[in-house]
């Protein structure tokens, strides 16, 4: 049998024990995390409470990461009805409802990625009054950092700061779907038009003519002239930074499910073809793409659960034949992933995904779990077993 006909095999028995085993990881963090948000990355395999940072104490509602707990809840309650969950999610709504209120560490484009999934998520399920308000405030925070006439939305700090000024990251695809809901639910199309061309600013400079991506970019704010690709995170500018490709991949997708633009879709395989091309064995990612088997180098589980996601969202807006290759593939990296980097044996870490890396030049979060893996390995698992999901973004 071809590795193609091998992965062509949904592996639904393994993927269902394996949905069941993190949502009990889920629910057996309720406690601790009801009372404290954890780091962005496990530390030797288990989450501690958020280190302290911008004036907020330990265990605070501060950083780019924390709505991905209050993610977590959501599919966990979406899939199961249980009750004791669905308590635990709702809290979240009124600790980012304050955060949002009060200002507390808003000069980020991750705005979409905490308030989709804790604001959006319950408004969407429940109809919950202050979750959407929130989540309308938050998109009025992420409109304030789109840049004319450079058409992007500023990916990092004060609008001032002359070293972030101008710059993005692939990333910011992910941010663009509270853009999108805001144009949904309140009827202004300012919303849309600014995700929109931020999309199509990306498509056109951050990805590369051999379908691999930069990790930011910079333009100038005055003229909107573009400037140059670099990394943050990435091994060097040239490089590919797998996560980022990843982030593509699904990003770019997801524009093309809410702007219906062609060249989101191409943009969105060109990434997801790429990706594909360079993984191991095992299907699962280096952390940056130029590596690959007996390179000595880490895995990012994470990188391979947001590529996961991104292959079966394309597989919903390419034709049957195309759609049956990227599911198939999505179940192989899925399937890696359930069974040889998974907690799912393992009682001694609370994370759900091993073998993450968070930023390995700065050396932080190397062979860990984190917050974003957990995440979007929980809702890939979703995805698989509830073919059709809609899903929050």
């Amino acid at each position: 049998m071809s590795a193609e006909a091998d992965r062509a095999a949904p592996p639904t028995d393994v993927l269902a024990a394996a949905w069941d085993a993190a949502a009990a990881t889920v629910r057996g963090n309720i406690p601790d995390f009801g009372r404290w948000y954890p780091d962005d990355t496990t530390t030797g395999g288990v989450y501690r409470p958020r280190t302290p940072r911008g004036g907020r104490p330990e265990g605070a509602n501060a950083g780019w990461t924390t709505g991905f707990w209050p993610g977590m809840l959501w599919l966990v309650w979406e899939r199961t009805g249980d009750e004791a969950v669905l308590l635990a999610a709702r809290t979240q709504v009124d600790s980012f409802a304050e955060r949002v209120e009060r200002g507390i560490d808003l000069d980020t484009h991750d705005l979409g990625f905490l308030y989709t999934l804790s604001c959006v998520a319950p408004w969407r399920l429940l109809g919950h009054p202050r979750a959407r308000d929130a989540a309308l405030r938050a998109a009025d925070h992420l409109m304030d950092r789109f840049l004319e006439p450079a058409g992007i939305v500023q990916a990092w700090g004060d609008l001032g700061d002359p070293l972030q000024r101008g710059r993005t990251i692939i990333d910011s695809l992910m941010n663009l779907p509270l853009l999108y809901w805001a144009a949904e639910t309140t009827g202004s199309r300012s919303f849309a038009r600014a995700a929109v061309r931020h999309t199509e600013q990306l498509e056109r400079h951050v990805i590369r003519p051999d379908g691999t991506t930069f990790h930011t970019y910079y333009w100038d704010p005055d003229t909107g002239e573009p400037l140059r690709g670099a990394t943050e995170q990435g091994h060097r500018d040239g490089s590919c930074w797998a996560r980022g490709q990843a982030w593509g991949a699904y990003g770019f997708a997801l524009g093309y499910r809410h702007a219906r633009q062609e060249a989101f879709l191409d943009a969105a395989r060109r990434c997801a073809d790429h990706f594909l091309t360079r993984l191991p064995e095992d299907r699962v990612a280096y952390w940056d793409l130029v590596f690959t088997d007996g390179s000595g180098q880490e895995r990012d589980s994470s990188a391979a659960a947001i590529a996961v996601c991104g292959l079966y969202e394309l597989a919903d807006h390419v034709d049957e034949r195309a759609a049956a290759r990227y599911r198939a593939e999505g179940d192989a990296i899925l399937t890696s992933l359930a069974t040889s980097y998974s907690t799912a044996h393992d009682g001694t870490s609370n994370a759900l995904l091993r073998h993450g890396v968070y930023d390995k030049p700065k050396l932080v979060g190397v062979d860990e779990g984190n917050l974003w893996g957990d995440y979007f390995y929980l809702e890939a698992l979703f995805r698989h077993l509830e073919p059709g999901w809609r899903g929050y973004w």
